[in-house]
This record gives structure tokens, C-alpha cells and sequence, in this order.
């Protein structure tokens, strides 16, 4: 008898060709005492994707489950993300893109023990690597606290979108049944997520290094979407948009760190187009004087 399935792995992919067998790799690796399922959803890709695919679900076919599209999807402002989350027979989700890997076989088996044992976390996520799809280096870490913490929702907000690897995302399905309009509205799905799973229960962070979370990828949504000044500035007012949503929602709870959060944005952008005089008036000061500025700063002007 078939053991029932603990865990779903969300993937998403286009023209991954390059990656995807990597990933696909990454999960199978995991060694785990539970079952779990990898649903994949191809967005009608117009290289080697789909085959690679299909060459893993003749070999698995009882744990990877793919949907393949022949018309994109994004394209037609379709959140392909929910193509996999109505399929999803888990009790957890795991997300890991199709140009992204995990590189710890215990990584799922970790997080499971610990949300199994805390049934009051809704999510739980972990440090991870960035690296080049140009020059496969490690070119920085993603590790927000060096231990183990639960991370308050206003640490969640004020975090940003970058503040975990979204690789490294394990959420509770019974926690988090379906998705709330904040998240359907947005144009980005994993600063959303986070919020909402920091909303829905307790978010931990698991201080160790278990994925690889790929940037300079060609195509991808951050080459596409904030490549230049003019896209990071419509990015984040289409954040700023999603946080005042995310406002009205939790009945302004959260209005005083998503106020701060939304100025801090807008600080960043001044900064990436040089208007530095505009960055020295009041209520922009504040963010030359915390501690987090130079760290972030060559990051955020440089992006």
C-alpha cells in the first residue's frame, strides 16, 4: 500500500533547460521516512524543458507529475503557481523553481520533523546560497539571523522580498488552505507568501545552508522585471500597492511597519538614481543612521 503523501514540491519552470534536470535531481535526493510528489508545471517552453521532463516522469512517474502547457500562461497574467497548488495531494508544500536545487538531502525531512513537532508553524524556511548561472560560484549567502529564530510578522514585512530564499519555503496547506486576494493580486509570489505564512502561525527560520537559489539567469523575473532604474521603481510601487493591500487586510495592525517599509523603498530607489539631496530630507534621513544601510546599500544600488 502507497504510504499518503506528506509533502508537495511546487515547481515551476520555463525554458530551464540549462537547470532543470539539476533540480529535479535536488529533489529526488531527498531522503525522507514520509512520501512525497513533484509537480511540475511547464510553461510552454520553447526549448529542451518539457523534453528533460518527460524523460524524469517516465523513470519516476509516481512521484513527479507534470502539466504541460502549449500556450504560456504568464504571459496571459495567469498565476501558474496555482496550477500546482489545486493539485496538491500534501499536507506540506515545498517551492523550488525549475532553475533553482536544493543541496542537502535531509533538507525536507528537517523542516517536516520540526513542523510536525510545532504544529502551531505555518512555515518554515532556511538559509541558502546565491549563485551565478554565469560562472556556477557561489557569489553570496542568503542567511538573515546565524541561529535559529521565529520571525515576528513586522520582521516579515520589514524584510523584503529577499529576506529568505524562496527555495528554502515550507508551508502548512492546513494552515494556509488557499491563497487571500493580497497574494493573487501581486505580481510577485514569494514576498506575498512569506507575509502570509508569518500571518497564518508561527514562521521559522532554520540557520542552516540547504539550497541554491540561482541568479543572473537569463529571461528570469528579476533580469526581466528590475533590470534597470525605471523597472525597480515600478516594482516597487507595485510592492507598495501589495503592502497596502496587505494593510486593509490585517485592519491596519501592521500600518506602522509597512509605512516605514514602503518609505525605505523609496529611499532605496533615490539612491539608485543618484538624487542624493532628495535622500537628506526629513523622514529619509532615518535610513542613512540604521544599521542595516551599509549593508544593504551596494546591494540595493546595485541590482
Amino acid at each position: 500500500m502507497a504510504k499518503e503523501i506528506m509533502v508537495s514540491i511546487e515547481c515551476t519552470s520555463y525554458n530551464h533547460e540549462d537547470f532543470i534536470a539539476e533540480a529535479l535531481d535536488s529533489m529526488l535526493m531527498q531522503r525522507t521516512d514520509f512520501a512525497y510528489e513533484i509537480l511540475i508545471h511547464d510553461d510552454a517552453s520553447t526549448d529542451r524543458t518539457a523534453e528533460i521532463i518527460r524523460s524524469y516522469e517516465q523513470k519516476y512517474p509516481e512521484i513527479i507529475k507534470p502539466i504541460y502547457q502549449t500556450e504560456n500562461q504568464y504571459s496571459k497574467d495567469v498565476l501558474v503557481e496555482l496550477f500546482n497548488l489545486e493539485r496538491a495531494k500534501g499536507k506540506y508544500m515545498a517551492v523550488c523553481e525549475g532553475d533553482d536545487y536544493w543541496t542537502d538531502p535531509y533538507k525536507l525531512q528537517k523542516q517536516v520533523d520540526y513542523m510536525e513537532a510545532h504544529p502551531e508553524c505555518s512555515m518554515c524556511v532556511h538559509a541558502a546560497e546565491r549563485v551565478s548561472a554565469v560562472t556556477q560560484k557561489t557569489v553570496s549567502t542568503i542567511r538573515p539571523s546565524h541561529k535559529d529564530k521565529i520571525y515576528s510578522v513586522e520582521e516579515v514585512i520589514e524584510g523584503g522580498g529577499e529576506l529568505f530564499a524562496t527555495n528554502s519555503i515550507v508551508y502548512s496547506l492546513e494552515k494556509i488552505p488557499e491563497m487571500p486576494e493580497y497574494y493573487l493580486n501581486a505580481t510577485i509570489g514569494d514576498y506575498p507568501l512569506v507575509i502570509c505564512g508569518a500571518l497564518n502561525g508561527t514562521l521559522f527560520y532554520m540557520d542552516q545552508n540547504m539550497a541554491a537559489y540561482r541568479v543572473d539567469v537569463k529571461g528570469s523575473w528579476t533580469d526581466v522585471q528590475v533590470s534597470d532604474v525605471a523597472k525597480k521603481q515600478k516594482h516597487l510601487q507595485e510592492v507598495a500597492a501589495m503592502l497596502d493591500e496587505i494593510n486593509a487586510y490585517t485592519n491596519f495592525k501592521y500600518d506602522h511597519v509597512i509605512s516605514r517599509t514602503k518609505k525605505r523603498d523609496r529611499f532605496y530607489v533615490l539612491l539608485k538614481q543618484l538624487k542624493i539631496k532628495e535622500t537628506l530630507k526629513r523622514g529619509y534621513r532615518q535610513f542613512y543612521m540604521r544599521p542595516e544601510f551599509f549593508r544593504r546599500v551596494l546591494k540595493r544600488i546595485t541590482i
